[in-house]
Protein backbone atom coordinates (compact mmCIF):
# COMPACT_ATOMS: atom_id res chain seq x y z
CA UNK A 1 0.00 0.00 0.00
CA UNK A 2 1.40 3.63 -0.55
CA UNK A 3 2.03 5.56 2.81
CA UNK A 4 2.12 9.03 3.43
CA UNK A 5 3.53 11.10 6.30
CA UNK A 6 2.74 14.77 6.22
CA UNK A 7 4.65 17.26 8.68
CA UNK A 8 2.10 18.20 10.86
CA UNK A 9 0.51 21.56 10.58
CA UNK A 10 -0.44 22.47 14.85
CA UNK A 11 1.10 24.99 16.37
CA UNK A 12 4.49 24.08 17.58
CA UNK A 13 3.46 19.89 16.71
CA UNK A 14 7.50 18.69 16.77
CA UNK A 15 5.34 15.21 16.63
CA UNK A 16 5.84 12.70 13.30
CA UNK A 17 3.03 9.57 12.58
CA UNK A 18 5.78 7.45 11.82
CA UNK A 19 9.36 6.74 12.94
CA UNK A 20 11.92 5.41 10.45
CA UNK A 21 12.33 2.09 12.59
CA UNK A 22 8.24 2.45 11.77
CA UNK A 23 8.94 3.33 7.97
CA UNK A 24 11.58 0.13 7.68
CA UNK A 25 9.32 -2.20 9.27
CA UNK A 26 6.35 -1.02 6.69
CA UNK A 27 8.99 -1.25 3.44
CA UNK A 28 10.11 -4.79 4.20
CA UNK A 29 6.30 -5.80 4.48
CA UNK A 30 6.37 -4.89 1.04
CA UNK A 31 4.43 -1.21 1.61
CA UNK A 32 5.87 2.40 -0.08
CA UNK A 33 5.92 5.22 2.25
CA UNK A 34 6.42 8.93 1.18
CA UNK A 35 7.62 11.43 4.12
CA UNK A 36 6.91 15.02 3.66
CA UNK A 37 10.69 16.49 3.74
CA UNK A 38 11.62 17.48 7.65
CA UNK A 39 8.26 16.26 8.59
CA UNK A 40 10.15 14.18 11.89
CA UNK A 41 12.88 16.91 12.03
CA UNK A 42 11.31 17.85 15.53
CA UNK A 43 11.61 14.33 16.46
CA UNK A 44 15.15 14.02 16.26
CA UNK A 45 14.71 12.23 12.75
CA UNK A 46 16.21 13.21 9.29
CA UNK A 47 15.51 13.33 6.18
CA UNK A 48 18.44 10.48 5.58
CA UNK A 49 16.98 8.74 8.87
CA UNK A 50 13.87 7.76 6.62
CA UNK A 51 15.58 6.98 3.17
CA UNK A 52 18.01 4.97 4.83
CA UNK A 53 15.05 3.35 6.29
CA UNK A 54 13.25 3.08 2.90
CA UNK A 55 11.40 5.93 2.52
CA UNK A 56 10.86 8.35 -0.53
CA UNK A 57 10.65 11.73 0.63
CA UNK A 58 8.87 14.48 -1.01
CA UNK A 59 8.94 18.35 -0.71
CA UNK A 60 5.43 19.19 -0.71
CA UNK A 61 2.96 18.36 2.22
CA UNK A 62 -0.07 17.52 -1.42
CA UNK A 63 2.70 14.55 -2.40
CA UNK A 64 2.71 12.96 1.44
CA UNK A 65 -1.48 13.43 1.56
CA UNK A 66 -1.94 12.04 -2.15
CA UNK A 67 -1.57 8.38 -0.79
CA UNK A 68 -3.59 5.29 -0.07
CA UNK A 69 -3.12 5.75 3.46
CA UNK A 70 -2.06 8.65 5.20
CA UNK A 71 -0.39 8.11 9.02
CA UNK A 72 -0.54 11.21 11.36
CA UNK A 73 -0.51 12.59 15.03
CA UNK A 74 -3.31 15.65 15.04
CA UNK A 75 -6.49 16.37 13.07
CA UNK A 76 -6.36 17.79 10.02
CA UNK A 77 -6.56 21.93 10.39
CA UNK A 78 -8.82 23.42 7.76
CA UNK A 79 -5.76 24.23 5.06
CA UNK A 80 -5.58 20.45 5.18
CA UNK A 81 -8.73 19.63 4.11
CA UNK A 82 -8.31 20.34 0.47
CA UNK A 83 -5.87 16.98 0.38
CA UNK A 84 -8.70 14.42 1.78
CA UNK A 85 -10.26 12.34 -0.86
CA UNK A 86 -13.04 9.96 -0.67
CA UNK A 87 -11.96 6.09 -0.26
CA UNK A 88 -8.43 7.44 1.24
CA UNK A 89 -7.72 6.13 5.17
CA UNK A 90 -6.95 8.33 7.65
CA UNK A 91 -5.24 7.75 10.71
CA UNK A 92 -4.68 10.26 13.37
CA UNK A 93 -6.22 11.87 16.73
CA UNK A 94 -9.38 13.24 15.61
CA UNK A 95 -11.68 14.62 18.90
CA UNK A 96 -14.11 14.82 16.50
CA UNK A 97 -16.74 15.74 19.33
CA UNK A 98 -15.37 19.12 19.68
CA UNK A 99 -14.56 20.12 15.65
CA UNK A 100 -17.60 20.55 14.20
CA UNK A 101 -16.09 21.92 10.86
CA UNK A 102 -13.58 19.14 10.77
CA UNK A 103 -16.51 16.34 11.04
CA UNK A 104 -18.63 17.73 8.30
CA UNK A 105 -15.70 17.91 6.03
CA UNK A 106 -15.14 14.90 6.51
CA UNK A 107 -18.26 13.42 5.97
CA UNK A 108 -19.03 15.57 2.44
CA UNK A 109 -15.57 14.37 1.54
CA UNK A 110 -15.95 10.85 1.90
CA UNK A 111 -12.75 10.05 3.61
CA UNK A 112 -12.67 6.94 6.33
CA UNK A 113 -11.38 8.31 9.43
CA UNK A 114 -9.94 6.28 12.27
CA UNK A 115 -9.07 8.49 15.41
CA UNK A 116 -6.52 6.75 17.69
CA UNK A 117 -8.38 7.67 21.03
CA UNK A 118 -11.40 5.58 19.95
CA UNK A 119 -9.29 1.94 19.52
CA UNK A 120 -11.01 0.31 22.32
CA UNK A 121 -10.30 -3.07 23.66
CA UNK A 122 -12.41 -5.44 25.13
CA UNK A 123 -12.02 -4.57 28.34
CA UNK A 124 -12.52 -0.97 27.39
CA UNK A 125 -8.65 0.42 27.64
CA UNK A 126 -7.81 2.53 24.95
CA UNK A 127 -3.94 1.23 23.59
CA UNK A 128 -3.45 4.13 21.59
CA UNK A 129 -4.61 6.83 23.95
CA UNK A 130 -2.69 5.65 26.99
CA UNK A 131 0.69 6.33 26.00
CA UNK A 132 -0.19 10.50 24.90
CA UNK A 133 -2.54 10.16 28.33
CA UNK A 134 0.59 9.15 29.85
CA UNK A 135 3.06 11.81 28.63
CA UNK A 136 0.12 14.29 29.64
CA UNK A 137 -0.28 13.70 33.09
CA UNK A 138 3.09 13.72 34.04
CA UNK A 139 3.80 17.40 31.62
CA UNK A 140 0.89 18.48 33.71
CA UNK A 141 2.65 18.99 37.07
CA UNK A 142 5.89 19.95 35.44
CA UNK A 143 4.08 22.60 33.60
CA UNK A 144 1.69 23.62 36.69
CA UNK A 145 4.65 23.87 38.73
CA UNK A 146 6.05 26.26 36.36
CA UNK A 147 3.66 28.44 35.45
CA UNK A 148 3.26 28.41 39.80
CA UNK A 149 6.31 31.01 39.30
CA UNK A 150 5.53 34.29 39.84
CA UNK A 151 7.53 35.35 36.56
CA UNK A 152 4.87 33.41 34.32
CA UNK A 153 1.72 34.70 36.45
CA UNK A 154 1.73 32.17 39.62
CA UNK A 155 1.16 32.89 43.62
CA UNK A 156 4.77 32.24 43.06
CA UNK A 157 4.93 29.12 45.17
CA UNK A 158 6.88 26.17 45.01
CA UNK A 159 5.21 23.07 44.36
CA UNK A 160 7.20 20.85 46.52
CA UNK A 161 7.66 22.95 49.37
CA UNK A 162 10.15 23.25 51.70
CA UNK A 163 10.97 22.40 55.31
CA UNK A 164 8.98 24.99 57.63
CA UNK A 165 6.95 26.17 54.34
CA UNK A 166 3.65 24.11 53.35
CA UNK A 167 3.57 22.46 49.62
CA UNK A 168 1.13 23.24 47.31
CA UNK A 169 -2.27 21.65 47.35
CA UNK A 170 -2.69 19.42 43.83
CA UNK A 171 -6.32 18.73 42.91
CA UNK A 172 -6.60 16.43 40.15
CA UNK A 173 -10.24 15.96 38.44
CA UNK A 174 -10.35 12.12 37.36
CA UNK A 175 -8.59 9.47 38.08
CA UNK A 176 -7.90 7.59 34.71
CA UNK A 177 -4.49 7.48 33.13
CA UNK A 178 -4.37 11.22 33.32
CA UNK A 179 -5.03 11.73 36.88
CA UNK A 180 -2.63 8.89 37.79
CA UNK A 181 0.46 9.86 36.08
CA UNK A 182 0.01 14.02 37.37
CA UNK A 183 -0.67 11.82 41.18
CA UNK A 184 2.63 10.05 40.71
CA UNK A 185 4.46 13.27 39.70
CA UNK A 186 2.94 15.23 42.04
CA UNK A 187 3.96 12.76 45.34
CA UNK A 188 7.02 12.68 43.76
CA UNK A 189 7.71 16.53 44.14
CA UNK A 190 6.25 16.72 47.18
CA UNK A 191 2.77 17.92 46.83
CA UNK A 192 -0.06 17.39 48.83
CA UNK A 193 -2.74 15.85 46.32
CA UNK A 194 -6.30 14.58 46.30
CA UNK A 195 -7.77 13.15 43.23
CA UNK A 196 -11.53 12.99 42.55
CA UNK A 197 -13.55 10.08 40.84
CA UNK A 198 -17.01 8.52 40.45
CA UNK A 199 -15.44 5.10 40.03
CA UNK A 200 -15.72 3.76 43.30
CA UNK A 201 -13.64 0.48 42.07
CA UNK A 202 -11.01 2.76 40.66
CA UNK A 203 -10.25 4.95 43.91
CA UNK A 204 -9.98 1.59 45.68
CA UNK A 205 -7.32 0.44 43.17
CA UNK A 206 -5.24 3.88 43.26
CA UNK A 207 -5.03 3.51 46.92
CA UNK A 208 -3.11 0.27 46.32
CA UNK A 209 -0.90 2.45 44.00
CA UNK A 210 -0.60 5.45 46.59
CA UNK A 211 -1.80 4.17 49.80
CA UNK A 212 -2.13 7.28 52.32
CA UNK A 213 0.00 9.72 49.86
CA UNK A 214 -2.93 10.67 47.79
CA UNK A 215 -5.97 11.32 49.28
CA UNK A 216 -9.08 9.87 47.19
CA UNK A 217 -12.77 11.37 46.90
CA UNK A 218 -15.56 10.54 45.35
CA UNK A 219 -16.85 13.19 42.71
CA UNK A 220 -19.89 15.23 42.78
CA UNK A 221 -20.59 18.70 42.98
CA UNK A 222 -20.72 19.77 46.64
CA UNK A 223 -17.31 17.84 47.31
CA UNK A 224 -15.62 19.80 44.00
CA UNK A 225 -17.48 22.92 45.23
CA UNK A 226 -15.32 22.10 48.22
CA UNK A 227 -12.38 21.07 47.34
CA UNK A 228 -11.12 23.34 43.99
CA UNK A 229 -10.92 26.75 46.03
CA UNK A 230 -8.12 24.89 47.88
CA UNK A 231 -6.44 24.20 44.89
CA UNK A 232 -2.73 25.85 44.37
CA UNK A 233 -2.64 23.66 40.93
CA UNK A 234 -6.09 22.09 39.05
CA UNK A 235 -5.68 19.24 36.82
CA UNK A 236 -8.77 18.76 34.80
CA UNK A 237 -8.27 14.56 33.53
CA UNK A 238 -12.19 13.83 32.82
CA UNK A 239 -12.58 11.30 30.10
CA UNK A 240 -15.89 10.36 27.80
CA UNK A 241 -15.25 8.51 25.31
CA UNK A 242 -16.20 10.23 21.98
CA UNK A 243 -17.88 12.90 23.73
CA UNK A 244 -17.44 16.24 24.92
CA UNK A 245 -16.13 16.16 28.68
CA UNK A 246 -18.51 17.47 31.00
CA UNK A 247 -18.06 20.67 32.61
CA UNK A 248 -16.99 19.62 35.92
CA UNK A 249 -16.05 23.39 37.62
CA UNK A 250 -17.86 26.49 36.63
CA UNK A 251 -16.78 30.03 36.35
CA UNK A 252 -18.44 30.78 39.95
CA UNK A 253 -16.35 27.91 41.20
CA UNK A 254 -13.00 29.50 39.33
CA UNK A 255 -13.39 33.09 40.74
CA UNK A 256 -13.21 30.97 44.46
CA UNK A 257 -9.58 30.01 43.42
CA UNK A 258 -7.08 32.04 45.13
CA UNK A 259 -5.09 34.33 42.59
CA UNK A 260 -2.35 33.42 40.99
CA UNK A 261 -3.48 29.64 41.18
CA UNK A 262 -2.99 27.33 38.27
CA UNK A 263 -5.38 25.76 35.81
CA UNK A 264 -4.60 22.81 33.37
CA UNK A 265 -7.06 20.86 31.90
CA UNK A 266 -5.81 17.94 29.35
CA UNK A 267 -9.51 17.42 28.78
CA UNK A 268 -9.55 20.52 26.48
CA UNK A 269 -8.86 18.36 23.33
CA UNK A 270 -12.25 17.05 23.76
CA UNK A 271 -13.87 20.40 25.40
CA UNK A 272 -12.36 20.74 28.57
CA UNK A 273 -13.89 20.12 32.02
CA UNK A 274 -13.41 23.46 33.27
CA UNK A 275 -16.12 26.49 31.80
CA UNK A 276 -13.21 29.18 32.19
CA UNK A 277 -10.30 27.04 29.94
CA UNK A 278 -9.94 27.79 26.06
CA UNK A 279 -7.67 26.13 23.72
CA UNK A 280 -4.25 27.56 23.43
CA UNK A 281 -0.97 26.78 22.02
CA UNK A 282 2.64 25.89 22.35
CA UNK A 283 3.41 29.62 21.58
CA UNK A 284 1.13 31.49 23.81
CA UNK A 285 0.43 28.35 26.65
CA UNK A 286 -1.40 30.39 28.89
CA UNK A 287 -3.53 33.45 30.08
CA UNK A 288 -5.25 35.21 32.90
CA UNK A 289 -8.78 34.80 33.80
CA UNK A 290 -10.51 35.57 37.32
CA UNK A 291 -6.93 35.82 38.73
CA UNK A 292 -6.23 32.39 37.88
CA UNK A 293 -3.61 31.43 35.59
CA UNK A 294 -4.89 28.66 32.57
CA UNK A 295 -2.81 26.13 30.13
CA UNK A 296 -4.85 24.58 27.65
CA UNK A 297 -2.89 23.55 24.94
CA UNK A 298 -4.80 20.24 23.59
CA UNK A 299 -1.70 18.81 21.77
CA UNK A 300 0.47 18.95 25.39
CA UNK A 301 2.94 15.91 24.61
CA UNK A 302 4.09 17.86 21.35
CA UNK A 303 6.65 19.69 23.72
CA UNK A 304 8.23 16.18 24.13
CA UNK A 305 8.20 14.77 20.87
CA UNK A 306 11.47 12.44 21.27
CA UNK A 307 9.72 10.79 23.46
CA UNK A 308 6.43 11.10 22.57
CA UNK A 309 6.88 9.99 18.52
CA UNK A 310 8.44 6.72 19.72
CA UNK A 311 5.55 6.22 22.60
CA UNK A 312 3.17 6.48 19.89
CA UNK A 313 4.76 4.45 17.44
CA UNK A 314 5.29 1.46 19.54
CA UNK A 315 1.27 1.69 19.58
CA UNK A 316 0.27 2.39 16.04
CA UNK A 317 2.15 0.65 14.55
CA UNK A 318 0.98 -2.74 14.75
CA UNK A 319 -2.81 -0.98 13.72
CA UNK A 320 -0.72 0.78 10.83
CA UNK A 321 0.33 -2.66 9.69
CA UNK A 322 -2.76 -4.26 9.43
CA UNK A 323 -4.29 -1.23 7.54
CA UNK A 324 -1.50 -1.46 5.01
CA UNK A 325 -1.94 -5.30 4.51
CA UNK A 326 -5.56 -4.92 4.35
CA UNK A 327 -7.27 -1.40 3.90
CA UNK A 328 -10.96 -1.15 5.10
CA UNK A 329 -10.82 -5.24 5.65
CA UNK A 330 -9.01 -4.78 8.00
CA UNK A 331 -12.41 -3.50 9.96
CA UNK A 332 -13.97 -6.99 9.30
CA UNK A 333 -11.16 -8.79 11.12
CA UNK A 334 -10.03 -6.56 13.95
CA UNK A 335 -12.85 -5.44 15.98
CA UNK A 336 -10.45 -3.33 18.25
CA UNK A 337 -9.42 -1.23 14.96
CA UNK A 338 -13.05 -0.79 13.95
CA UNK A 339 -13.86 0.91 16.85
CA UNK A 340 -11.51 3.47 15.77
CA UNK A 341 -13.61 4.29 12.61
CA UNK A 342 -15.57 7.43 13.10
CA UNK A 343 -16.36 8.33 9.59
CA UNK A 344 -17.08 6.15 6.93
CA UNK A 345 -18.26 6.05 3.02
CA UNK A 346 -20.29 9.87 3.80
CA UNK A 347 -21.32 8.58 7.21
CA UNK A 348 -20.64 9.68 10.59
CA UNK A 349 -19.96 5.88 12.41
CA UNK A 350 -19.06 6.10 15.90
CA UNK A 351 -21.90 5.81 18.13
CA UNK A 352 -20.58 8.81 20.74
CA UNK A 353 -19.85 10.82 18.47
CA UNK A 354 -23.00 10.35 16.31
CA UNK A 355 -24.95 11.68 20.09
CA UNK A 356 -22.43 14.77 19.69
CA UNK A 357 -24.10 15.50 16.44
CA UNK A 358 -27.72 13.67 15.90
CA UNK A 359 -28.33 16.09 12.84
CA UNK A 360 -25.28 14.78 11.18
CA UNK A 361 -26.31 11.42 10.97
CA UNK A 362 -28.75 9.88 8.70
Amino acid sequence: MEIGVPKETKDREFRVGLSPIGVRILSEAGNQVWVESSAGAGSGFSDEDYQEAGATIVSSAAAAWNRDLVVKVKEPLSPEYQFLQKGQLLFTYLHLAADRPLTEYMIDCGVTAIAYETVELPDRRLPLLTPMSIIAGRLSIQFGARFLERQQGGRGLLLGGVPGVQSGNVVILGGGIVGTEAARMAVGMGAKVQILDVNVDRLAYLETLFGSRVELLYSNSPQIEAIVPQADLLIGGVLVLGRRAPILVSRNLVQKMRPGSVIIDVAVDQGGCIETVRPTSHTNPTYIEEGVVHYGVPNMPGAVPWTATQALNNSTLPYVLKLAARGIDAFDLDPVLAKGVNVHNHKLVHPAVREVFPDLVD
